[in-house]
């Protein structure tokens, strides 16, 4: 089940690290760095089905994640 509340221990810096980890690359480099990120965290999740939430959620972001 996909969890859509809140879920961050320290949102504000978890945030500051993704912007930092960017730094210095080309905009190819950091498109390359978010895929590369992406397909680890869907690995760390593992279930099908709650990918397939998180997908239909970030296409739609109104839309419902069931």
């Amino acid at each position: 089940m996909l969890t859509v509340t809140p879920n961050l221990t320290h949102p504000d810096e978890s945030y500051a690290a993704l912007i930092a980890a960017h730094d210095g690359l080309s905009e190819a480099e950091s498109q390359a760095m978010n895929a590369r990120l992406v397909l680890i965290l869907m690995n760390h999740v593992g279930c099908a089905e709650t990918l397939a939430q998180a997908f239909r959620l970030a296409r739609d972001p109104g839309g419902a994640a069931t």
